[in-house]
């Protein structure tokens, strides 16, 4: 059986990622359920480790590596060169960016169901 993270932390999550494009001027993958899938993979992390940790890294011990905060969303390559892994938040100029800045509650709620 496959983990859900809490409803609430999911919220947290993407209310996070909502504010975060808008700030830095980067936007969502054109396929939202990428954008579903790395929100909930994000909020899982932060309920085991208490941090929203890439989700898509292999980690041999995730709560170390929580706690260098490298790949703490927002990592450091997002901060310092707009660089996400994960394609949850993309330049304009990405092939596969959108134009959405913002995911609803409800469609993420659909995406991940």
């Amino acid at each position: 059986m496959e983990s859900k993270p809490e409803s609430s932390t999911l919220e947290s999550m993407r209310l996070f990622a909502n504010t975060y494009t808008k700030r830095t001027g980067t936007y969502y993958c054109s396929d939202l359920s990428v954008t579903a899938t790395v929100l909930a993979g994000l909020a899982l992390n932060k309920d085991e480790t208490g941090y929203a940790l890439c989700p898509c890294r292999h980690y041999e011990n995730k709560s170390a590596e929580a706690d260098l905060s490298y790949w703490t969303c927002p990592c450091i390559p997002m901060i310092e060169r707009k660089e996400c892994h994960c394609m949850l938040f993309l330049p304009e100029e990405n092939v596969f960016s959108s134009d959405e800045q913002e995911i609803a509650k409800n469609d993420l709620s659909k995406l991940l169901t």
